[in-house]
């Protein structure tokens, strides 16, 4: 299943769209036949029979139950583009980072004689490159949401909360918690 990080980064690929991917459902069809090779294979992907896949592709059927039509919308945008989300990822890691944009509790771990209430907070940040490289390593290796919520964690540590070393030295431990809403950019 996915979770909250993964959803906002395929967000994300998605707005880098140059094309959008086919809408109709013969057209649909039609690519993932391409892709996987066969409308046995595409079957096996969208949870129905090979003779189903063959009449969306001829046409004989327009439309697909609203289950399938799901799988079907969410197996081609999966496999659509991917040298524009590859590049795009290559320079949010290399050179242009990653804004992250929540609301969310967050909590962290703070001297004594300070506050480490956690408390909802809205930020958009942006993070730096390295980020961005780690927050993608790890869902490619197929981290847990709370991995990649703790690699966002630690960003908004570093960027938002120590201001890159000039404020809250003794800060530790940020945590990520009760997320309202995530969505990034690069």
């Amino acid at each position: 299943m996915a979770g909250e990080i993964d959803d906002a980064i395929e967000r994300a690929d998605r707005e880098a769209f140059t094309r959008q991917p086919p809408k109709t459902l013969k057209g649909q069809i039609g690519y993932l036949i391409r892709q996987l090779g066969s409308a046995k294979a595409v079957a096996q992907e969208i949870g129905v029979t090979a003779d189903s896949v063959n009449r969306y592709r001829r046409g004989a059927r327009k439309h697909a139950r609203p289950d399938v039509a799901a799988k079907i919308d969410d197996a081609v945008r999966q496999r659509w583009q991917p040298q524009v989300r590859k590049r795009r990822q290559k320079q949010a890691a290399t050179t242009r980072g990653i804004t992250v944009g929540t609301r969310a509790r967050f909590g962290y771990t703070a001297p004594v004689g300070t506050t480490d209430d956690g408390r909802f907070r809205r930020l958009t940040v942006h993070l730096p490159p390295h980020y961005a490289q780690r927050l993608f390593d790890a869902r490619n290796t197929g981290a847990s949401d709370q991995q990649m919520r703790q690699i966002i964690a630690e960003g908004l540590k570093e960027t938002y909360f120590q201001d890159n070393g000039n404020r809250a030295p003794g800060l530790s431990d940020v945590t990520l918690n009760d997320i309202d809403y995530l969505d990034l950019n690069y």
